[in-house]
């Protein structure tokens, strides 16, 4: 005689059902029972109908879930993104304020920088005058000495001469000679 396993049920159905079994135990590579104790399990925790073919129930649960993330996202949006607009909106004057503050700024930089440049080449060509001046001093005092000499020399030439001219008119001319030479 056989011996019956205790924890062992049988259930019995349509010899379609057992082929429609069979075929999906082969596909998916497990045996009858452990396809049929998988089922038994899936509708236990899913709570879901097998005779329900349309998932209503996942369809209810689906529709639940949108419904309370789209309210998550309303709270979110109320109590985030609306004061964050309004900061935002607050915010933009003085944002545009600002820009054509700074763009004040940067052109007066550029003037700045213009006007430094224009200082900087106007002190170079000054700095060129002076070393051109203080080049040409010794040879102004050279010319003057010449001059001087040339002054001296014409002076004696004509006393030596005997050209009738009083000392006194000599003297202030050769006077007013050097002080012309002087000044140069």
């Amino acid at each position: 005689m056989a011996r019956i396993d205790p924890n062992s049920k049988s259930v019995r159905f349509p010899k379609e059902v057992d082929e429609r079994l069979s075929l999906l135990a082969r596909k998916l590579g497990r045996t009858k029972r452990e396809v049929v104790m998988q089922m038994v399990d899936y509708f236990y925790k899913s709570k879901k109908d097998p005779s329900d073919l349309n998932d209503e129930v996942l369809k209810k649960e689906l529709s639940s879930g949108i419904s309370r993330i789209l309210s998550f996202i309303r709270k979110q949006e109320n109590d985030l993104l609306v004061p964050i607009y309004n900061i935002v909106d607050e915010l933009l004057p003085t944002t545009k304020h600002y820009g054509a503050f700074t763009k004040k700024v940067g052109e007066s930089q550029l003037r700045s920088e213009k006007s430094h440049g224009d200082t900087q080449m106007y002190v170079q060509q000054m700095g060129a005058v002076l070393k051109k001046v203080l080049g040409d001093i010794p040879d102004r005092q050279r010319l003057k000495t010449d001059c001087r000499r040339i002054l001296e020399h014409y002076i004696e030439q004509r006393e030596n001469l005997g050209w009738p001219t009083s000392a006194a008119k000599k003297d202030e001319l050769a006077r007013q000679v050097r002080q012309a030479l002087d000044k140069l």
